[in-house]
């Protein structure tokens, strides 16, 4: 069992489909939709089964089956206000962003919503919307360190007064940004996300970040990755939390989830998921020791452009709440999940997926396996 274990209970967030085509790189139905209406009922079915935070997508423009895109940070604040528990991390680039500008728009957002606003710095891996827009498309490691400098502008503008910073991307002189998100002692201020594989993201995450989300992995791969976060985040004297992407297909029957799944990938858009390919391949392989995000995706795994079918959250409830409790004992914190109908699906995973996992987890504090808090409504 890995050091990292939270003792509290496993958290759930679901990836907004604030962009069309779904989660999915396949012509199989799927009964989402990329509207604010579907959305904002989305949100509130959300909060309703369990979950306790979502994700807004960022697409600047068109590209693998996202033929539309719905803007993050806007679309996110639209679902804040339409909700009463969730939290709502908005994704966003840096390079197409000051950080300090973002700081005072979440800043906004967070008092709006009393206090749930959050967000993922995105470091990129599209280069086409760089381009398109007229931006410099930096190095790997160089998006990295910009990363890890806007996520520094965004904690000073947070928590100091006349913030003063000084890089090589941002700075700061004496900016005051007034007034500051809402802060308590479990939350100095709205959290900051970020994902990637490599070297240099680990490293970061470790210094900068609350939260770190993985592509989708086994359990080999996540306790690896728990492990190295972990210990660049210690060396630091800081703890950062680890999120999973993972594609849940629950039915009542294993077969019937298989039988999902092998659908899936049969009908899946061929041509997108070879286009999605060639763009992130760059962003898997540019690294120096090859540990980027997609380095080694099968066709399979980018159908979930995220490889969320690789966390295996696929079964009967059963198996998956086993399955999720294996993961949260090798140390995740959050599950980040997509679904094929996602109205249906959510409200299917809250009522009989969630109550085992709950379940499950009393269980193994009972035996003093690790301790559970009561589960937040």
């Amino acid at each position: 069992m890995s050091a990292n274990v939270s003792p509290e209970p496993l958290r759930f967030a679901y990836w907004v489909p604030n962009v069309s085509g779904g989660l999915v790189t396949s012509t199989i139905e799927q009964r989402t939709d990329w509207s604010y209406d579907y959305n904002r009922k989305l949100a509130v079915l959300a909060e309703n089964n369990g979950f306790e935070y979502a994700l807004s997508q960022v697409r600047y423009m068109a590209s693998y089956g996202a033929a539309f895109q719905q803007e993050s940070t806007s679309f996110s604040l639209a679902l804040l206000l339409a909700t009463q528990r969730l939290k709502v991390i908005a994704a966003v680039h840096p390079g197409l962003w000051h950080p300090a500008v973002l700081a005072k728009l979440l800043s906004t957002a967070d008092h709006l919503s009393g206090g749930r606003a959050a967000v993922n710095v995105v470091s990129g891996w599209f280069k086409g919307e760089f381009t398109a827009l007229g931006e410099p498309w930096l190095e790997h490691d160089e998006r990295y360190r910009r990363a890890e400098e806007f996520i520094r502008v965004l904690r000073a503008s947070w928590t100091e007064d006349k913030a003063r910073f000084q890089g090589d991307f941002y700075r700061l002189h004496g900016y005051d940004l007034q007034p500051k998100p809402l802060s308590g002692p479990d939350r100095p201020h709205p959290e900051i996300f970020q994902g990637g594989n490599s070297t240099a993201a680990r490293a970061m995450a470790g210094r900068v970040s609350d939260w770190y989300f993985s592509n989708g992995k086994d359990f080999d791969g996540v306790t690896e990755q728990i492990e190295e976060v972990g210990a660049a985040a210690r060396a630091h004297g800081r703890r950062v939390r680890f999120g999973l992407n993972g594609f849940l297909i629950a039915r009542d029957t294993e077969a019937e989830a298989r039988e999902t799944l092998r659908e899936i990938v049969a009908k899946a858009d061929v041509e997108a998921v070879h286009g999605f390919r060639d763009a992130v391949r760059q962003a898997g392989r540019s690294t120096q020791d090859g540990r980027g995000m997609w380095a080694d995706s099968t066709f399979e795994d980018l159908v979930q452009y995220n490889d969320g079918f690789r966390t295996r959250l696929i079964g009967t409830p059963e198996q998956i709440a086993h399955r999720a409790i294996e993961y949260k004992k090798r140390g995740v914190d959050l599950l980040l999940l997509g679904f094929l109908h996602y109205h249906e699906e959510v409200e299917y995973f809250g009522r009989h997926v969630l109550p085992i996992i709950r379940e499950l987890e009393g269980e193994l504090a009972a035996k003093g396996a690790f301790p559970v808090e009561p589960a937040r409504a």
